[in-house]
């Protein structure tokens, strides 16, 4: 004799698995490659640390406007275009905050926002912006509304 235990049990199974049956009927079909190549055809490279691509961990990745993804790290800001990547150098006279890049966002209008350990800095069209509102505070993370004002916690 069955106890009502058991078939409750097998009943949230069969329904458990009926439910995941019809999610994977219904959900779109998805093709991550070409299909006229073959996988032989494709390349992958790695960019690992030790091989120099950056030194100390990456904290935090941001792709601009213009295709350069924005590597942040605990010894600065690294700009990679998809081949190298090149320590940031910002112009003569000016600097960020800190080099311990702690969050990186970019904003609707292409603004490149940097919060560093010491402070929070922008980038845009070749100009930097630093805030002195937040001067030598820990300034992280960074997110945008959706109105377009950027938020930070300190």
């Amino acid at each position: 004799m069955t106890s009502r235990r058991a078939i409750g049990r097998a009943m949230r199974f069969k329904t458990r698995d009926v439910s995941l049956a019809i999610m994977l009927a219904c959900r779109p079909c998805a093709v991550g490659f070409a299909q006229s190549l073959d996988v032989s055809q494709y390349a992958h490279t790695a960019w690992r640390v030790r091989d120099g691509f950056a030194k100390g961990p990456i904290t935090s990745v941001a792709q601009t406007p213009d295709g350069y993804l924005w590597l942040g790290t605990e010894l600065g800001l690294l700009r990679f275009d998809g081949v190298r990547a090149v320590p940031w150098q910002p112009p003569a006279g000016e600097q960020l905050p800190s080099n311990h890049i702690r969050d990186l966002l970019v904003g609707r209008d292409g603004t490149l926002w940097i919060a560093t350990l010491k402070g929070l800095a922008s980038w845009k069209e070749g100009k930097l912006i630093q805030y002195p509102e937040v001067a030598g505070q820990i300034v992280s993370p960074l997110l945008q509304d959706r109105e377009g004002t950027v938020w930070f916690g300190v």
